[in-house]
C-alpha cells in the first residue's frame, strides 16, 4: 500500500497544506500556548482549522488564528534564516496535526521553497523535515492525541514550480496538459514576503530565467501600516491587516478608518515594479509563449500586472483559492513521483 503523500507550502504569510483530499490554511503565525480556562465557542461549532496546538519537545503552541488570538507573545518573521531554522517545523507539525488521521503512520512530504533561497535552505529543510516526529495535538475541547508519525521521504521544489505541476498532472499524478510539456511558460508567484519568476521550458526549470525579489504583498502592507501609523499612531502588525485589506475598512479604537484608496495605491505601486522586474528578468526569454500569475498575492494583483507585461497572460482556474494552487501541484508531483517509482 502506498504511503500517504502531503504537500506543504510554508509561507511567510500562510501555511497551506493538502493530502489531495482536504485543504488547510492558517496564518503562518505561533506562540506559546495559555492555559484557556474557557473553551466553549459562544457562537457555534469552530471551523477544522480554527484550533491549532501542538506541543513539541514539551513545548506547547498556539498556531495561526488561536495565537493572533490566544498567545501574549507571537512569533512572525519575514526573515529566510529565522523562518526556516525556527518556524518551519512548528508550522509543518501543525498541518499534519489536521491531516495525518492515524497516530503513528508513515508519509512522504513535498514542500516548496523561494526560488532564491532554494539552493542555500532546501538540504536544511529537507534535513529538518526527514525524520520521526513526537508531537502531541490538542483539540478545542483540550483532548489530546499523541503522535508518532515518519516521514520517509522528502522532495523540495522551487515554489512556483507548484502551480506548473498543477496544470500539466491530473488528480491522479499522471500528465494531462500537453500545453505545459511542450511550451514556454513563465510564472510570477507573488508571495507574501518575496516575489518568484521562473520559467517552465517543456516541463523543465530554467535557471536563467528564474528570480525572487522582496516584491511580496507585504510591502504594500507595510505602507498600508504606516499610513495608519500617521492617523492614529498606533503599530499594527502586517499580519493583522489582512481581513482589513480584504473588506476596504478597519476599527480601531472604535474609529473606523478607510484603507481602499491607500489599498488600491499601494498595490498599483506593487504591481508595476513585479512586472518591470518580469519584463527585465525576462527579456532574453522573447520565445516565452505566455505567462501565469499565482500566489495569494496574484490573485489581488493580477489586475494590475497584466496590462503591463510584455507577453500573453494564460488565466489561473477558478476552481480553488489562489493561494492553493502551488500546493495542489505539490501533492499532484507526489504522486507522479513516488507512484512511477513504485511501478
Amino acid at each position: 500500500m502506498a504511503e500517504h503523500i502531503i504537500g506543504i507550502d510554508i509561507g511567510f504569510g500562510f501555511t497551506k497544506a493538502t493530502d489531495g483530499k482536504d485543504f488547510l490554511v492558517f496564518k503562518s503565525v505561533y506562540g506559546e500556548a495559555a492555559e484557556l480556562q474557557f473553551r466553549e465557542n459562544l457562537l457555534g461549532k469552530a471551523k477544522h482549522d480554527e484550533h491549532l496546538q501542538v506541543e513539541i519537545n514539551e513545548t506547547s503552541y498556539f498556531v495561526g488564528e488561536l495565537a493572533e488570538r490566544q498567545s501574549s507573545s507571537r512569533s512572525f518573521t519575514l526573515d529566510q534564516n529565522q523562518f526556516v531554522s525556527s518556524s518551519s517545523k512548528i508550522l509543518a507539525l501543525a498541518a499534519l496535526s489536521k491531516l495525518v488521521h492515524q497516530p503513528k503512520q508513515s508519509i512522504k512530504l513535498v514542500v516548496g521553497l523561494p526560488i532564491g533561497h532554494y539552493r542555500q535552505y532546501k538540504d536544511e529543510l529537507a534535513i529538518m523535515l526527514k525524520t520521526t516526529h513526537t508531537f502531541t495535538a490538542v483539540d478545542a475541547d483540550g483532548k489530546s492525541t499523541d503522535f508518532d508519525i515518519t516521514v520517509s521521504d522528502v522532495r523540495v521544489l522551487p515554489q512556483p514550480i507548484g502551480t506548473v505541476m498543477d496544470r500539466l498532472l491530473g488528480s491522479n499524478g499522471t500528465p494531462k496538459n500537453q500545453r505545459f510539456a511542450t511550451d514556454k511558460i513563465g510564472v510570477i508567484d507573488v508571495g507574501f514576503r518575496t516575489t518568484d519568476y521562473t520559467i517552465s521550458d517543456k516541463g523543465r526549470y530554467s535557471e536563467r530565467g528564474s528570480l525572487t525579489t522582496r516584491n511580496g504583498i507585504s510591502r504594500a502592507f507595510t505602507k498600508i501600516g504606516a499610513k495608519l501609523k500617521e492617523a492614529c499612531n498606533i503599530d499594527i502588525e502586517i499580519y493583522r491587516l489582512f481581513e482589513a485589506v480584504d473588506s476596504g475598512n478597519i476599527k480601531i479604537r472604535g474609529k473606523a478608518y478607510d484603507l481602499k484608496s491607500i489599498t488600491e495605491k499601494s498595490f498599483k505601486q506593487l504591481a508595476t515594479a513585479i512586472a518591470a522586474d518580469a519584463n527585465t528578468v525576462w527579456a532574453d526569454d522573447w520565445d516565452i509563449d505566455a505567462i501565469m500569475i499565482t500566489g495569494g498575492g496574484g490573485a489581488v494583483l493580477a489586475p494590475y500586472i497584466e496590462s503591463q507585461l510584455e507577453g500573453v497572460v494564460i488565466p489561473i482556474q477558478q476552481d480553488l483559492d489562489y493561494r492553493l494552487h502551488n500546493v495542489r501541484g505539490y501533492f499532484k508531483f507526489g504522486l507522479y513521483t513516488w507512484q512511477k517509482k513504485e511501478k
